[in-house]
């Protein structure tokens, strides 16, 4: 399925590998096209969800990503390819391996990157959809496994646990999960005053990142400014009218 969100001479730069669900994604969601200004292309793996993502997903899972991430290459040519989840990052390695274009597959990816732009003092706050879905191997399937984080979860928060966890319903009331997210980003900084930027693992977040950057005055990275900086690797523009020194 092609959804473009603009137009590009490259034809479809970015694919994404996306779960199975229902609920509406609004714009600055990855499954929403109209958040990028470029082309992109979605695979959904079917019966696919959040849960089975959690702690030590098997190979019989890992499976059909990669074959959808081939077909991505194959037939749709794209150039990168990203993930829906932020608990995908435990198939970083394998879904890289397995065809010849980037693939960044987790907004964890870049937890280490975003480490080394702060004071040595300074720690990584990573919100996620539930603080204990994300286990050691997550961290160190994307280099995150030694870096000094905080962790903040999404559970017990109503509105996103049933909609986004366990999809219970289909109708999101959009005021009551802004109210969550960011009642948990404030807790998370309130609690641990050292954080200097803060990394959405969960894809259904970023359409918050304005409101977590205007109330906490920090950096927020997600999978939208992940998916950019990718894309404005793989489809470099021309600086044509450049004076030669």
């Amino acid at each position: 399925m092609i959804l473009q969100g603009g137009s590009n001479i490259y034809g479809i730069p970015i694919g994404i590998l996306s779960l199975d669900s229902n609920f509406a994604k609004i714009p600055g969601h990855i499954k929403n096209a109209t958040t990028f200004d470029f082309p992109v292309t979605y695979k959904i793996i079917k019966d696919a969800r959040i849960p089975e993502l959690m702690g030590q997903p098997d190979r019989t899972l890992l499976e059909p990503f990669i074959e959808a991430a081939r077909e991505l290459v194959r037939e749709e040519g794209v150039r990168a390819i990203t993930g829906s989840c932020g608990f995908l990052a435990v198939f970083q390695q394998e879904i890289a391996n397995a065809v010849d274009v980037p693939v960044f597959i987790s907004s964890l990816i870049q937890v280490p990157i975003v480490y080394h732009m702060l004071r040595s003092d300074q720690k990584v706050g990573v919100m996620v959809a539930t603080k204990s879905g994300l286990t050691p191997k997550h961290l160190s399937s994307v280099g995150a496994n030694n870096i000094p984080i905080c962790i903040a979860g999404m559970d017990g928060k109503k509105e996103f646990c049933e909609v986004i966890m366990e999809q219970n319903k289909q109708e999101l009331d959009i005021t009551r999960l802004e109210e969550e997210i960011t009642s948990v980003a404030k807790s998370l900084v309130r609690e641990n005053p050292d954080v200097g930027a803060i990394v959405f693992e969960c894809t259904d977040m970023p359409p918050f990142a304005h409101l977590i950057q205007k109330a906490l005055n920090l950096p927020v990275f997600d999978l939208i400014t992940l998916t950019n900086m990718v894309y404005n690797a793989v489809v470099r523009r021309s600086y044509q009218g450049i004076m030669p020194l």
